[in-house]
């Protein structure tokens, strides 16, 4: 009885963790909660149906994609170019590592979008501004079906416990 406990308690550490980095980019949020729910059925008595996951990992995978599709999408949508993008990835990053607040990651991709449409034309700032509300709308979508599907591993576990 212990072990399942334990077992139980890694698998739930594992789904908040995983919603976590839904937001946070310096974990893998989704993989954290897919492995939580993989733990949770394959290393308890759970009788969580196979169908869950299949979906769970299906969704894991589709957001994978998305991650990197939606930004693009949402930045060329605002007229933004492949400068903005490439802005954003390298601002991420630095904003991880050099901007000391919780979201230093997010004032990074916004920075490094806006210099990068900057520096592909200087004389368009609207067009630098409208790249960065693209790459908001593009997080905002992103981070938002990311947390949706870490909250579903969640609660499916969480009910399966109850």
């Amino acid at each position: 009885m212990m072990e399942y406990g334990l077992i139980t308690l890694l698998c739930i550490i594992l789904l908040i963790l995983g919603m976590v980095g839904t937001i946070l980019p310096v974990l893998p949020g989704l993989l954290l909660s897919l492995c939580g729910v993989l733990i949770y059925k394959f290393g308890t008595d759970s009788d969580l149906s196979m169908v869950y996951i299949w979906i769970f990992s299906i969704l894991t995978l589709a957001s994978m994609v998305l991650n990197y599709v939606i930004p693009a999408k949402t930045n060329r949508k605002y007229g933004g170019t492949r400068w903005g993008s490439i802005g954003s990835v390298i601002g991420t990053l630095l904003g991880m590592f050099f901007i000391p607040v919780p979201f230093g990651f997010l004032i990074g991709m916004f920075l490094g979008v806006f210099v990068g449409e900057l520096l592909h034309d200087a004389s368009d700032k609207k067009k630098a501004f409208n790249s960065v509300k693209g790459a908001f709308v593009g997080f905002i979508f992103g981070t938002g079906f990311n947390f949706m599907v870490g909250l579903a591993m969640f609660l499916v576990v969480l009910i399966d416990i109850i």
